[in-house]
């Protein structure tokens, strides 16, 4: 089975590696092997270069590889294990961060609404021995809004001569991946420079967090818990270790499905237990999102960001018009009959790849796309909603998106946590503090330390 991402006939199917056959884990009342299946995807004698395939879950240099690898949980029981000794100084935090894309799954498999899912969730890890149960909402709502400033300042500064559009979003690791490994210029220069949500939220733990509980960054072991395999090559970004510490963000990737797995082997009591906050002794009492069908939605609040900024428009129900496929749609803000701002959402490969096409050709009409990689959005995920042979599970996406659809909706300007987290992080919206912590850039083929024309 070839994965979802690429077009090429000699993509083949996912294997293990011996290691992973033979994974145990140390852990009471869990079987020993806790979500080892399919967590190492590799090109089985496949003799092609990276730079011919689009850079998702099956196509990896084996040096990512081997670190892919090892985020698994394997390792996330191995810390729980180092806790229970009684060497004290090599224990660890453990925090773990669950994406907004991955409670609905759990809601549909736990057959209860998605604050209540969170919170059953929530208990579970905490009954392993997890110290903080985060969600990723809060860095979503950083990248958000850093995305909307960005976008207004290339707007007012795009010409011909030096184009600044279309901006395309970068929250999307497999995108990102694909555009600097094999598309470099023209494409990486309008790759929007906020971080994704993962990288943020690993600064917030890392260092925010940290501060807080006056604890070293490398004494914190995070997990972020998300849809997709990707995010586990996203902890990889060389950019990724927080500024100051060297400490990387996300220590740790599991996918929503490799969490159902491990809960389906346990048979620990679970008591529900209610979100942390980043905020001491506060806690999340419901789930929100941002307003995306299936994503954090970066089109709509970009969107209307930038009809009130650069128009004064307001903006009120965002509505999207499906142009060649169900997964690439049209946004636009017309006025007396001119169209002041073209907006566009690409969902899998075959639509970035006309997107690509069209803007290295200069027929572009867009100002800005949001690009992602999983045909769908985000809900759609590899780490979620497959069936046993790999493939999607369709009535299951259904529910899912009922399910994410149902989640109140709160825009990031709104929330009180993350005005105060400008002031109190980082000294103010405008601060360099700000450039430094939640944007990055970007390199395209060839600059990396890692060669694209490797072949395996």
């Amino acid at each position: 089975m070839k994965c979802e991402h690429c077009t090429r006939k000699e993509c083949s199917k996912k294997t293990k590696t011996e290691d992973q056959e033979n994974a145990s884990v140390d852990v009471p009342s869990l079987a020993q092997e806790n979500g080892e299946k399919g967590e190492f995807h590799k090109l089985a004698d496949a003799k092609i270069f990276l730079s011919d395939c689009l850079a998702c879950d099956s196509c990896v240099t084996a040096e990512e590889g081997l670190q892919v690898s090892q985020q698994n949980a394997k390792d996330f029981f191995r810390v729980l294990n180092l806790n229970k000794k009684c060497d004290v100084s090599q224990h660890k935090v453990l925090a773990v961060s669950v994406c907004p894309q991955s409670l609905p799954y759990f809601a549909a498999k736990f057959r209860l609404s998605v604050t209540d899912a969170s919170r059953r969730l929530c208990g579970f890890l905490k009954g392993l021995g997890v110290h903080y149960v985060f969600d990723t909402a809060i860095a979503a709502g950083f990248s958000i809004l850093e995305s909307q400033k960005e976008f207004v300042r290339r707007y007012q500064r795009h010409s011909e001569g030096e184009p600044a559009l279309p901006m395309l979003t970068s929250a999307c690791p497999g995108w990102v991946r694909y555009a600097e490994r094999v598309l470099g210029h023209p494409v990486t220069p309008h790759l929007c420079t906020a971080k994704s949500p993962q990288q943020i939220m690993g600064s917030l733990v890392k260092d925010y967090f940290a501060r807080r509980q006056n604890l070293s960054p490398d004494k914190i072991f995070h997990v972020i818990v998300a849809p997709c395999y990707d995010k586990k090559l996203e902890a990889l970004r060389e950019d990724f270790p927080t500024a100051s510490h060297g400490s990387r963000g996300a220590d740790c990737v599991l996918t929503s499905g490799e969490i159902i797995q491990i809960m389906e082997q346990s048979d620990l009591a679970v008591k529900d237990a209610a979100v942390d906050t980043l905020f001491g002794g506060l806690k999340e009492e419901e789930v929100r999102r941002h307003d995306g069908a299936s994503s954090d939605g970066y089109l709509a609040h970009v969107f209307r960001h930038a009809a009130k900024q650069l128009f004064d428009e307001d903006v009120g129900e965002v509505t999207y018009r499906t142009l060649r496929n169900k997964d690439f749609q049209e946004v636009t803000l017309e006025k007396n009959g001119e169209v002041l701002l073209r907006f566009a959402a690409a969902y899998g490969f075959r639509n970035i790849q006309n997107v690509v096409l069209k803007l290295k050709k200069g027929r572009f009409p867009y100002h800005f796309v949001e690009v992602l990689a999983c045909a769908g959005g985000c809900l759609n995920g590899r780490g979620q909603a497959q069936t046993e042979d790999g493939h999607a599970d369709k009535a299951l996406l259904r529910q899912m998106e009922g399910i994410y659809a149902d989640i109140p909706v709160r825009p990031p300007e709104t929330s009180a946590h993350v005005q105060e987290l400008y002031q109190e992080w980082l000294d103010g919206v405008d601060s360099p503090r700000v450039q430094e912590a939640l944007h990055t850039m970007y390199q395209g083929p060839g600059l990396r330390a890692v060669s694209r024309d490797i072949k395996w």
